[in-house]
């Protein structure tokens, strides 16, 4: 299974939400970077993925983006591919 890695705050129901997602993917391990700690992640994200909200989730090297986008993927058959779930 590829490394995810998750921009998230501290009190975020969509970053909750993708992560019970992943979790019932059978994903173990989630690192999760806090932009409310660190001003500098959040322009780091920013810059990074063009977007100012969390979460910002990435699997591999693939940006999937938010929630939504992952739930998205996830409803047509593509999240099991992408994370490598055979």
């Amino acid at each position: 299974m590829k490394p995810i890695k998750m921009y998230t705050s501290a009190y975020c129901p969509y970053c909750l939400n993708a992560e019970k997602l992943l979790t019932k993917k059978g994903v173990s391990h989630i690192e999760k970077i806090r932009v409310d700690e660190d001003s500098a992640i959040l322009e780091e994200m920013i810059e990074k993925t063009g977007r100012r909200t969390v979460p910002q989730i990435y699997i591999g090297d693939y940006h999937v983006g938010g929630f939504d986008d992952l739930r998205a993927l996830d409803l047509k058959g593509e999240l099991d591919q992408l994370l490598e779930i055979s």
